[in-house]
Protein backbone atom coordinates (compact mmCIF):
# COMPACT_ATOMS: atom_id res chain seq x y z
CA UNK A 1 0.00 0.00 0.00
CA UNK A 2 1.29 3.46 -0.88
CA UNK A 3 2.27 5.71 2.01
CA UNK A 4 3.02 9.45 1.57
CA UNK A 5 6.62 10.43 2.31
CA UNK A 6 5.73 13.85 3.70
CA UNK A 7 2.84 15.42 5.55
CA UNK A 8 0.43 17.48 3.43
CA UNK A 9 0.26 20.96 4.92
CA UNK A 10 -3.04 22.63 5.84
CA UNK A 11 -2.50 25.30 3.21
CA UNK A 12 -1.98 22.76 0.43
CA UNK A 13 -5.06 20.78 1.52
CA UNK A 14 -7.27 23.88 1.74
CA UNK A 15 -5.99 25.25 -1.58
CA UNK A 16 -6.95 22.02 -3.32
CA UNK A 17 -10.41 22.10 -1.74
CA UNK A 18 -11.02 25.73 -2.67
CA UNK A 19 -11.47 24.86 -6.36
CA UNK A 20 -14.87 23.22 -5.75
CA UNK A 21 -17.34 25.91 -6.76
CA UNK A 22 -20.62 26.15 -8.62
CA UNK A 23 -21.08 27.96 -11.90
CA UNK A 24 -24.31 29.57 -13.05
CA UNK A 25 -25.96 27.87 -16.05
CA UNK A 26 -25.61 29.63 -19.39
CA UNK A 27 -28.94 31.13 -20.43
CA UNK A 28 -29.92 32.18 -23.94
CA UNK A 29 -33.06 33.78 -25.33
CA UNK A 30 -35.68 31.53 -26.92
CA UNK A 31 -36.08 32.41 -30.62
CA UNK A 32 -39.83 31.91 -30.47
CA UNK A 33 -41.08 33.43 -27.17
CA UNK A 34 -37.94 35.34 -26.03
CA UNK A 35 -37.81 33.69 -22.58
CA UNK A 36 -34.46 32.74 -21.02
CA UNK A 37 -33.68 29.03 -21.55
CA UNK A 38 -30.65 26.83 -20.88
CA UNK A 39 -28.55 25.94 -23.92
CA UNK A 40 -29.61 22.84 -25.90
CA UNK A 41 -32.91 22.46 -24.03
CA UNK A 42 -36.53 22.65 -25.18
CA UNK A 43 -38.16 25.90 -24.02
CA UNK A 44 -40.48 25.05 -21.10
CA UNK A 45 -42.84 27.96 -21.86
CA UNK A 46 -43.53 27.40 -25.57
CA UNK A 47 -42.13 23.90 -26.36
CA UNK A 48 -39.87 25.02 -29.21
CA UNK A 49 -36.26 23.97 -29.81
CA UNK A 50 -34.35 25.86 -32.51
CA UNK A 51 -37.49 27.06 -34.36
CA UNK A 52 -39.08 23.55 -34.35
CA UNK A 53 -42.07 22.60 -32.20
CA UNK A 54 -41.00 19.64 -30.06
CA UNK A 55 -43.61 19.57 -27.28
CA UNK A 56 -47.30 20.35 -27.76
CA UNK A 57 -48.67 22.60 -25.01
CA UNK A 58 -52.25 22.18 -23.82
CA UNK A 59 -54.37 25.33 -24.14
CA UNK A 60 -56.65 26.44 -21.27
CA UNK A 61 -58.78 24.18 -19.08
CA UNK A 62 -60.03 21.22 -21.11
Amino acid sequence: MAVPKHKTSKQRTHTRGSQWKLTAPTLVECKNCHQLVQLHRVCPSCGYYDTELKIEKKQGND
